[in-house]
């Protein structure tokens, strides 16, 4: 049977993160399906389309679908998920949310935030923050997935020839549920998952004001700007930037942890980054365990010796 991929986007734009799900949905055989709901987002379905492996795109356009609740989209992959034998989405704040509601409507058990693919039936998942690796065989009939983007090279974005198929929309069930509003941090920089180059920095900081000591630098790198559970909890930055167990894990291919100590939760959401640097003054930080370069000093001096440096 097929494989349905549950796109993520902002109804302008496919999230990066999709393109690394078809990844691992190509690992299970047969052919691969995408689903587009939103409004107005027909120009995300032609994207989808030219997505490596890719054969159809569901096209699913409603004003009901436009901020994509589990509550509206729950009941439109559960329709149509009789259909696949496997329903996959990205382990995003999108795919977390929507995917434990179709597997209660279509009663399996969905396996979570998987890294690798062993079988058609068979997943491997990180459990106890990454520290141990589980491997996980389902017996469902349908098998209901999210995927941890960092684990899966994404697939190419084009070369693809899928077709787009429209589905008739006759109503949306939005199960009581109504938008209300959303506040969004709005940064030129890269978004955190998506980024090739993370500085992150942590309680070490001291307070919001002194990151503009990593936004400085992260200028001059190209670079997304994260922190540490310690630093958001404090106040220091939004929610937007935590990186951790608990917020956003990425896999950059260069990651400099500032003022970061490296408690559990925080390397849970790191530490597949390719090159890791970490700057503290404690020499006994746990982040130095896996950092690939460390650099024990006074963050607050090193910081703009780094960026004049950059300037030269």
């Amino acid at each position: 049977m097929a494989i349905l991929v549950i796109a993520e986007h902002n109804n302008a734009r496919l999230a990066p993160a999709t393109l690394n799900t078809l990844a691992a949905a190509a690992k299970l055989g047969g052919d691969l399906h995408v689903l587009v709901a939103g409004s107005g987002c027909r120009a995300v379905a032609d994207a989808a389309a030219q997505a490596s492996g890719v054969a159809k795109v569901l096209l699913a356009e409603a004003a009901g679908f436009e901020h994509q609740g589990a509550e509206a989209l729950g009941s439109l992959v559960a329709g149509i998920a009789k259909d696949y034998s496997h329903v996959l989405a990205p382990a995003s704040v999108f795919g977390k949310n929507l995917l434990p509601r179709v597997g209660a409507l279509l009663d399996v058990q969905p396996i979570s935030d998987i890294i690798a693919v062993e079988a058609a039936d068979t997943f491997k998942r990180p459990i106890y923050a990454g520290n141990a690796i589980a491997t996980v065989q389902s017996k469902d009939a349908i098998k209901v997935i999210t995927v941890r983007a960092t684990g899966f090279d994404a697939v190419a974005a084009t070369g693809g020839a899928g077709v787009v198929e429209a589905l008739p929309v006759v109503s949306v069930d939005l199960g009581g549920s109504s938008f209300v509003g959303a506040e969004l941090v709005k940064s030129e920089r890269p978004e955190l998952t998506a980024a090739r180059v993370i500085i992150s920095g942590g309680r070490g900081m001291q307070s919001g004001d002194n990151f503009h000591l990593l936004e400085a630098i992260a200028d001059k790198l190209g670079a997304a700007v994260g922190a540490s559970r310690a630093a958001v909890d404090a106040g220091f930055v939004p929610n937007d930037y935590q990186v951790g167990q608990t917020g956003k894990i990425v896999a950059p291919e260069l990651y400099i942890a500032v003022g970061i100590s490296g408690a559990i939760q925080h390397l849970a959401g790191m530490k597949d980054s390719k090159v890791i640097v970490a700057i503290n003054k404690d020499e006994e930080a746990p982040i130095f365990q896996i950092a690939d370069y460390g650099l024990v000093a006074d963050l607050f001096k090193v910081l703009p010796e780094l960026a004049a440096e950059l300037d030269k």
